[in-house]
């Protein structure tokens, strides 16, 4: 084994599986025995070597005869791991504009970014995204399906002009290809200007268009915060949802946590409703107004996952399973739902305080802690699980 895998900076996963369900006691000879019921004996002796050259591993142990659903369902979470670092490596983290100033939790250094994980961070001005659109015709037919497109993503609310549909669907169109040609897998952007003349146009229309490019798969995060669009784009690609959220408020009677976030979102993930888009006179904690976007995430099991780093530069997951329940939810344009943790709310807002996270994380519909693991490991960062 050793001579094949010594070079790779991948874990090994060894699949131990057996070719018969049960030995046949009374006829089994030496040959049956090492040929269809030898199953473990090597399997230690070569994570034995692994950890003595210092390299990662891990072991699905089955069985062959009748099929084996664990070991399949094991397989397909590796092989949805494996998809979430070649992402990282195939495709760039654009930046524009800065984190949100004086949130140092958001702080991060690109160079140990791409040598950590391997994610190559292009930086772009506003000015750029301004003048993006320039090249692109209101006739253009890729506008009009995408406002088709916009109504059929979002319920559009309160008192709008079906032209601002169209200019927001070009600023879309231009983005898409943007990122196509720039090869972007994740976007971080804050804009902190005074939001006036076509800066204030393109950032009243902001939050709609990053959520139409999530919709596709390329994950946008608000506030320049680059840590939280690696795990939204993580659970994106394990799990087909990846939605920006943070601590919003307890209930303390119902021993239940409101989280969500302003801002762009999922539109997978909101299985509840349809996602509402409607115009308001200022954005929270932003200069301007424009347009909100909410979605409803359903009522069952949900993952929220953080990434966060230590004084040395490395990198950490934050993990917690829940489960969203029906019930009221503040309705002023922002996603939030309420989670309960088998913790409880006052401790699970300590134990994800105390493991350092980010003040934001990404949420998932589903349960999916052990796949999050293997990315992990892939990755070589190591995890901190809350519950």
């Amino acid at each position: 084994m050793l001579p094949a895998v010594k070079d790779l900076d991948v874990p090994v996963v060894l699949v131990n599986v057996q070719k018969k369900r049960v030995p046949d006691y009374e006829k089994a000879e030496i040959p049956d025995w090492l040929g269809e019921l030898y199953a473990c004996g090597a399997v230690g002796e070569m994570v034995a070597d692994l950890n003595r050259y210092g390299m990662r591993h891990d072991v699905i142990t089955g069985v062959v005869e009748g099929g084996d659903p664990y070991v399949q369902a094991e397989i397909e979470e590796w092989c949805r791991a494996a998809q979430v670092r070649r992402r990282f490596r195939q495709t760039n983290i654009a930046q524009i504009g800065r984190p949100y100033p004086g949130m140092m939790d958001l702080y991060i250094d690109e160079s140990n970014l791409y040598r950590r994980l391997g994610l190559y961070t292009k930086q772009f001005d506003w000015e750029r995204m301004w003048a993006i659109a320039d090249e692109i015709s209101d006739e253009d037919a890729r506008v009009t399906d995408k406002i088709s497109d916009i109504h059929n993503t979002f319920n559009v609310l309160g008192d709008y002009q079906e032209s601002d549909i169209r200019v927001m669907a070009k600023y879309v169109v231009a983005f898409e290809q943007w990122v196509q040609d720039e090869k972007l897998g994740l976007i971080a952007s804050h804009y902190d200007g005074l939001a006036q003349g076509k800066a204030g146009v393109l950032d009243s229309m902001l939050i709609p268009a990053f959520s139409m490019l999530i919709k596709q798969g390329t994950a946008c995060a608000v506030e320049g915060d680059m840590k939280v669009a690696m795990a939204m784009s993580i659970l994106k690609t394990i799990s087909g949802t990846g939605q920006l959220s943070e601590m919003y408020s307890i209930d303390f009677d119902d021993d239940i946590c409101i989280i969500g976030h302003s801002g762009s979102g999922d539109a997978a993930i909101s299985q509840a409703r349809k996602p509402t888009m409607k115009v308001v006179p200022v954005f929270h904690g932003k200069t301007g107004g424009g347009y909100l976007t909410q979605f409803y995430p359903p009522a069952g099991d949900i993952t929220y996952l953080a990434i966060t780093q230590d004084g040395n530069g490395k990198f950490k997951f934050v993990v917690a399973e829940g489960v969203n329940e029906d019930g009221p939810i503040f309705n002023f344009g922002d996603t939030n739902m309420r989670t309960r943790f088998s913790i409880g709310a006052r401790e699970f807002v300590n134990r994800w305080s105390e493991a350092g996270p980010t003040h934001h994380m990404a949420a998932a519909v589903g349960h999916h802690l052990s796949t999050i693991q293997k990315v992990a490991k892939i990755l070589n960062v190591p995890v901190e699980v809350i519950c």
